[in-house]
């Protein structure tokens, strides 16, 4: 397993022909990439509407929205100056897949730390598809472009993790980060390889 995805937690790197697929649908990798950030931003809203009461999840959450939605713009910018069209935003098998995973109802702890560690993981498996991106594509800039992207999302992984540390007992969250780390892997491992998908 390479370690770059051993830091991330990730127990299943992706697929190596993920990127070479993803150079020959640029147009199709990006929008689903612009729609991605766009999700992220609303994500972080969403937590910050349900949770008003967690100061530090507020505080720390909050300028996360403005870079997501940042991040949604410079891929915009980036599909108009190669003359892309940004397409219909599609089916997202891989979150859909982590959102049944996550608890729903039960004990309020229970349901923020799920809600934590999903968002946690989609950052994770993001940094490390941006990772590849800026490794496997030839042009140059995309690499640098790609390359920026990977730094932020894995600061944004951490976050999330820290979060769930600063509400709940961090034994708890290390047994049920190994379950979501085993759950997606194993998810990963079925999923068709798909090169117009970030995910």
């Amino acid at each position: 397993m390479s370690s770059k995805v051993s830091i991330l937690g990730l127990k299943l790197p992706t697929d190596p022909r993920w990127v070479n697929l993803a150079a020959i649908s640029l147009e199709e990798i990006l929008t689903d990439h612009a729609f991605c950030e766009q999700k992220a931003a609303t994500s972080a809203i969403s937590l910050i509407q349900r949770y008003p009461e967690r100061a530090r999840l507020v505080d720390e959450l909050a300028p996360i929205v403005t870079e997501e939605w940042g991040h949604f713009r410079q891929v915009l910018a980036e599909m108009k100056k190669r003359g892309f069209a940004l397409g219909k935003q599609r089916k997202d098998l891989y979150v859909n897949e982590l959102m049944n995973f996550q608890q729903r109802g039960g004990a309020p702890d229970a349901v923020l730390l799920d809600r934590l560690l999903q968002f946690a993981l989609i950052e994770a498996r993001s940094a490390e598809r941006f990772r590849l991106l800026s490794e496997g594509l030839e042009d140059a800039y995309l690499k640098e472009f790609y390359r920026k992207f990977m730094i932020s999302e894995a600061g944004h992984y951490r976050l999330f993790i820290d979060l769930a540390n600063e509400y709940l007992p961090e034994e708890r969250v290390r047994q049920r980060w190994t379950e979501w780390l085993e759950f997606e892997a194993d998810m990963i491992a079925k999923l068709p390889v798909r090169g117009d998908r970030m995910h």
